[in-house]
């Protein structure tokens, strides 16, 4: 997406969804047609200080910049290449296709809980703290913007401005907003549209994908097939890894730093969130019969175990990722203050239970 300031156009990776869907149309308003600007409160507050500042060149003109770009500049060295939406729709997507299945109905919801998941490892939201919090279900309490600084991610920085100047809402009331699934139209403007659209074009701005136009019969839409194969491989290493190894070790790759804070916890959060879309099974496609029942059933304990808070790994015979539980005790240990973020993503995950009852 484009947008432009004092006479200056500014790229922000992933933007406005083009013609086209990745797959079929999200079943919420994700087809084809220019994303509109349909949130509330979108409106950009004049106190924010200019947009625009400028800076002396070598022959004394001054030169133009956005401190915005130089700021989402250090978040992105920060953070993994790929957010978990991406890593999600990439697998779900076929290599050479450039789709998703027609049949897939859960990508869509499970897609906006990974938003939310992802502002949460990010230390954008967390859970409000009151102390009656914890007389609700996960899913139930309330959550609230602790940082509202823009993440460079244009689908994330959507979700927060929202979060940040509407009332504060409970993480699977704004997943259930964000995917449209409300009967109050004073709130359906808080659906965030074309998402799968809109993070195959940023996904394609990363030079992982590229963009086709494909003939369907009696209409064209846009295709995104796979051209950084290296990506969508590491991605089901990672998964294989998790779900098949009985010690799990991630190496450290550009997309997942060394330095990243939850390196494991997010990669598990990671393989729930594939599970719910009903997408992980494109990761062990090449597993045998057994072995990917195994897989599954060691998801289906990930999902019990981190769906609630504190995490706890209950006994079982499953000799599969048995340093998980001390590995991640040892990222939470790290960061004792992120506790109430932490909080939140047990809740995306307690409402992803929900899907993976569908499947």
């Amino acid at each position: 997406m484009a947008t432009t300031t004092s006479g200056l156009t500014r790229r922000r990776g992933g933007g406005g969804g083009g013609g086209g869907a990745a797959g079929a149309s999200d079943g919420d308003a994700d087809g084809m047609g220019s994303r509109t600007n349909s949130s509330p409160n979108m409106v950009r507050d004049a106190s924010a200080g200019p947009e625009t500042s400028y800076e002396s060149g070598e022959n004394g003109h001054r030169i133009a910049f956005d401190p915005r770009d130089i700021s989402e500049s250090a978040e992105r060295s920060k953070q993994p290449k790929l957010t978990l939406m991406e890593e999600v729709l990439l697998l779900g997507l076929k290599d050479k296709q450039g789709y998703l299945s027609f049949w897939n109905d859960n990508i869509s919801y499970a897609l906006r809980g990974c938003i939310v998941l992802e502002l949460a490892f990010r230390g954008r939201v967390a859970m409000q703290k009151t102390p009656s919090r914890r007389s609700f279900p996960l899913p139930d309490r309330i959550i609230e913007v602790v940082d509202d600084t823009l993440t460079g991610e244009v689908l994330l920085d959507e979700a927060l401005k929202m979060m940040k100047t509407s009332e504060k809402m409970s993480v699977s009331s704004w997943i259930d907003l964000m995917s449209g699934e409300t009967w109050n139209l004073m709130k359906i403007g808080y659906q965030l549209k074309q998402v799968r659209e809109r993070l195959a074009k940023g996904l394609v701005d990363k030079g992982i994908l590229r963009t086709e136009k494909r003939n369907f019969l009696l209409f064209d839409m846009a295709t995104h097939p796979v051209v950084d194969s290296g990506a969508k491989e590491e991605i089901r290493r990672r998964v294989r890894n998790v779900l098949t190894q009985r010690t799990v070790v991630l190496n450290a790759s550009q997309w997942l730093p060394e330095g990243l804070e939850f390196r494991c916890l997010r990669t598990v959060a990671m393989v729930c969130a594939a599970y719910a879309a009903n997408v992980l099974e494109n990761a062990l496609s090449t597993l045998g019969h057994e072995a990917r029942e195994k897989a599954f059933n060691q998801t289906d304990e990930l999902l019990a175990d981190y769906s609630q808070w504190p995490f706890g790994r209950k006994a079982t015979l499953n000799d599969i990722g048995e340093n998980l539980p001390q590995v991640i005790a040892e990222e939470i240990a790290k960061a004792p203050e992120k506790e109430l973020q932490l909080e939140v993503v047990a809740a995306c995950l307690n409402v992803f239970t929900r899907l993976d009852s569908l499947l």
